[in-house]
């Protein structure tokens, strides 16, 4: 797989998440719908064997560039994609014509006594080696069935890889891990600012801004394919700051991508609103 490295955009493309309740008005032509450049689906919605999830997927496609973004495949787990999901995975990115695919940094699949279970949420990886080779492996069997590279997003993590294996620990920082897994895995970024300040917050930083831009300044800019904003709730769980993309972005996340557009130039940017959603105009 050739090295991935993000081609330079004349302008910067605006994207929305598009989510069921605006199917309908995202389809309408309407001068404010010419204003959105891409849309992001969730694979997993489209995972049907037919009938109207794939009649839309096709719909939507027509209309817009495509973004399509996984949540189930688990690249961090000791283990392959399972052959049916990866199966169905590239069915979506074909029918999509997705322009940008991606993933997670994570884990969700494990053995447990004999039976492989899927976890339903992205849990954190420890930053070492062995994290690493597991994932450059899933990595390159995504890659090589989709014959493209894919961009990996950073997580919001609010447990660390240690609490749920003593064994699992960190020799590496988390910039230092995305920039070895890039180069190793031949994969893009997919930078989520938003989960950087969550992660932030939930650490006690005091300057959330300055804490997050002295991170995202170590990414050499090339393997940046696509930005990630968002905001979040007041709503704490056990004293932690959710990721719940249920708020319009945030100051910190604008001032954070302002300074982002001088690191990486026009990248391709998404605003994700996942709860407590809006109007479509909105």
């Amino acid at each position: 797989m050739t090295p991935f490295s993000a081609i330079p955009q004349p302008n910067a493309l605006i994207g929305v998440g598009l989510r069921h309740s605006h199917y309908s008005q995202a389809l309408e032509n309407n001068a404010l719908n010419q204003q959105v450049d891409f849309v992001e689906l969730h694979a997993e919605n489209f995972f049907a064997d037919g009938g109207i999830a794939l009649t839309l997927l096709k719909d939507v496609s027509d209309k817009y560039q495509v973004s399509i973004h996984g949540t189930s495949l688990g690249l961090g787990s000791n283990m392959p994609v399972p052959n049916d999901v990866l199966k169905r995975f590239a069915q979506v990115v074909e029918l999509s014509q997705a322009k940008w695919v991606s993933e997670h940094l994570c884990f969700n699949r494990a053995q447990v006594n004999g039976q492989t279970l899927h976890s339903g949420d992205l849990l954190p990886l420890a930053y070492n080696q062995k994290s690493l080779n597991i994932l450059t492996d899933n990595i390159a069997q995504v890659q090589d069935t989709l014959g493209r590279p894919i961009l990996i997003e950073n997580l919001s993590a609010y447990i660390k890889a240690s609490l749920l294996d003593k064994n699992q620990t960190d020799n590496m920082s988390e910039f230092e891990f995305l920039i070895a897994l890039c180069e190793q895995a031949g994969c893009g970024l997919l930078l989520d600012i938003n989960n950087l300040i969550v992660n932030a917050l939930n650490q006690g930083q005091s300057n959330i801004v300055d804490h997050v831009y002295s991170q995202i300044k170590t990414l050499p800019a090339n393997i940046v394919g696509e930005i990630h904003l968002a905001g979040f709730s007041d709503k704490q769980v056990n004293g932690f700051i959710v990721d719940d993309h249920a708020n319009a972005v945030s100051d910190h996340c604008w001032e954070l991508y302002k300074k982002s557009k001088d690191l990486f130039g026009n990248v391709p940017t998404l605003i994700e609103w996942d709860n407590d959603l809006p109007t479509w105009e909105v």
